[in-house]
């Protein structure tokens, strides 16, 4: 890999000789890495490889075990984020932190509040944040209250606090995760735009494209190291793949179509929805969140009850069944939110594989034994992937992503003839998103029915044999395999195109 000297004139962050410990864990070995001024720099690597214990340190949200930080030349140890915010970072996280009962101007100037005789100057703010929002080109309503936005204007809405702030190092991590193509590509002309202004860029990413279409450097980091320093013109995405993962990987290779059967989901006037899966079929749903999906897959699921339609699984009408029942019909599902709803984060690993299965795993007498499920644990993590340093850890000290293939482990593994499945790689590294994709396509070969929702436009058309667009709480649009291009799915996606089935 092309190793890249800095110019100490130009280098804003300097991290050198980072290193991280948790118990049974090396999360940063002697990591190093420079922020240029008016860059946009990725940082890269799979599930657990580090990315995210680094900005941690960066940002103040954790000490590192040894190492330095400089701003501008200078060590600095920060004790906090307040610390980093006053050096001119900040930080874009994936779950926005935003009060959504104030207003956009609230949130904006929230800690940094223009006063006037002691109290907020709400005229003031206001202004501000037109301002900030006409030089930068993030157009929001200062007076809307923020949790009646859409998750494109929240983020923008964090990008203006920040700039408020006086940030001259920003850093995001995954944010274009929900954003429709055309909101992504906005979102990387205003931080180009911000580059050009002398700002610089932290981006966490696990999309090759964004990262290849709008970075300056990347820095890949693997098993807490770093693998490639490189400049992102002069590299390809199975350069970095094989940098994120240690071994080349196909990106390209397509998946046959499926071969529907009988109808499994026959969904019936559920939240003005009308919809079907066949065994054998993978049907994809997309939309931007907040346009009605989740509540539709919360109703199918049993977490939100039905009050108008139907619902059948495999003939059974399930419309008012328990979540229970209608896992005993054959339903299993991956949540969107996999912390809050889909596992147990006190729990141990073993724990949180087993839940669902945990009646099979039992005794007769209704007692479970540790060493069935330890056996069953381990199965399961060696057949996805996942890193933990035993099945005794808790869930919740696992990273995102291989917490997320802990949850979609679970799911398939019960082998259910419906699997609703939600975002199943959001914050997945690219070695993951390709196992994953496999075990569903797997998963439907093997006469399987699965409803899949994502706000990722090259998963839905990857894995789907049929495609539906969400957009205001209906389906707008109805695709055929061959019909999904990225364009008239845009198109739907923002409600200018309509294709009812």
């Amino acid at each position: 890999m092309t190793r890249l000297p800095s110019n100490p004139a130009e280098t804003v962050v300097e991290l050198t000789g980072i290193t991280k410990r948790y118990p049974g864990t090396l999360a940063n070995d002697a990591v190093d890495l420079t922020l240029r001024s008016g860059e946009i720099h990725a940082l890269m690597g799979e599930n657990g490889a580090g990315k995210s214990t680094l900005m941690s340190v960066l940002y103040g949200e954790v000490r590192p075990d040894e190492g330095t930080i400089r701003i501008d030349g200078r060590e600095v140890r920060f004790s906090g984020p307040s610390d980093a915010i006053g050096a001119g970072l900040g930080m874009v996280h994936q779950s926005f932190r935003l009060f959504d009962s104030l207003t956009v101007a609230e949130n904006v100037v929230f800690h940094a509040e223009p006063g006037r005789r002691g109290l907020l100057d709400r005229a003031a703010a206001r202004r501000r944040v037109a301002e900030l929002a006409e030089e930068h080109g993030l157009p929001v309503d200062p007076d809307a209250r923020t949790g009646t936005l859409p998750v494109g204007v929240r983020q923008r809405v964090e990008i203006l606090r920040l700039l408020h702030r006086g940030a001259r190092v920003l850093i995001l991590d995954e944010p274009t995760a929900v954003l429709t193509p055309d909101e992504a590509r906005r979102l990387f002309t205003v931080l180009k735009s911000l580059a050009a202004q002398g700002r610089s860029v932290v981006l966490v990413t696990h999309k090759l494209h964004e990262v290849l279409e709008g970075t300056d450097r990347v820095t890949v980091l693997r098993d807490g190291r770093v693998t490639a320093r490189l400049r992102t013109r002069d590299t390809t995405a199975g350069e970095l793949a094989e940098a994120m993962t240690g071994r080349r990987v196909d990106l390209d290779r397509p998946h046959p179509p499926g071969t529907p059967g009988r109808e499994v989901l026959t969904v019936t006037g559920v939240r003005g929805v009308d919809l079907t899966v066949r065994a054998g079929e993978i049907v994809g749903v997309a939309g931007v969140a907040g346009n009605g999906q989740s509540e539709l897959v919360e109703a199918l699921a049993g977490l939100r009850p039905v009050e108008a339609g139907r619902v059948e699984l495999a003939g059974h009408d399930i419309t008012h069944a328990s979540p229970v029942r209608r896992r005993e019909a054959g339903l299993a599902y991956v949540p969107e939110d996999r912390a809050a709803v889909g596992t147990a984060p006190t729990a141990s690993v073993a724990d949180n594989l087993a839940m669902g299965h945990h009646r099979r795993l039992a005794t007769r007498r209704g007692l479970l034994r540790p060493a069935v499920l330890r056996a069953h644990a381990r199965t399961l993590i060696d057949r996805f992937g996942i890193k933990t340093p035993s099945p005794a850890t808790p869930a919740g000290a696992l990273s995102g992503g291989n917490l997320q293939k802990l949850l979609v482990g679970r799911e398939l593994a019960h082998e259910a003839p419906l699997l609703l499945v939600e975002q199943p790689t959001r914050g997945v590294d690219i070695g993951a998103v390709r196992h994953i994709h496999d075990q569903l396509i797997a998963y439907r070969d093997a006469g399987h029915a699965v409803l899949l929702v994502s706000a990722e436009l090259s998963e839905i058309r990857a894995l789907s044999d049929r495609v539906l667009v969400m957009y205001e709480g209906r389906i707008s649009a109805s695709y055929t395999r061959d019909e999904a291009d990225e364009h008239s799915l845009g198109l739907a996606l923002a409600g200018a195109e309509a294709r009812p089935a």
